[in-house]
């Protein structure tokens, strides 16, 4: 299904987190121009999270909240996504005291991966079918 035009911005917000989910994995390739040293992937996370993720998740959140409230199944959903951007959160936040920092960053990177996959395929899909209506009203501020 053709994504919902309120619903792009967010995709391509996913499609660089994805990226820097591959970056941050243990077994990642190197890629022209960016290290692949501990402290240069810590480093470009912290400015990945502020500059995309914590704006990311107030957006989400916003639409989460306009989508409630019309089908128990997709409340269900928004309610295990909500839990899934606090642990990814709270995991971020936990790197800081991290005694293991390149294993500490793949288990955030292939959380947030599975969380993103969830939204755009099964959650975003979801509501292109269900509340289409809600989604033309969606506006971001």
């Amino acid at each position: 299904m053709q994504r919902h035009p309120n619903l792009i911005p967010l995709s391509h917000e996913h499609k660089s987190l994805l990226f820097v989910c591959r970056y941050l994995k243990t077994d990642a390739a190197p890629y022209e121009g960016y290290p692949l040293d501990t402290n240069a992937k810590m480093d470009y996370m912290v400015k990945v999270f502020q500059e995309v993720m914590v704006p990311h998740i107030q957006k989400e959140d916003h639409l989460f909240e306009q989508c409630r409230g019309f089908f128990p199944e997709m409340d269900t959903m928004l309610d295990e996504l909500l839990d899934e951007h606090r642990v990814i959160s709270g995991m971020y936040s936990a790197l800081v005291d991290s005694k293991d920092l390149i294993t500490d960053m793949d288990t955030l990177a292939r959380n947030l991966e599975e969380h993103i996959r969830k939204e755009e395929r099964v959650v975003f899909e979801k509501m292109q079918e269900l509340l289409p209506d809600v989604l033309d009203k969606l506006k971001f501020d």
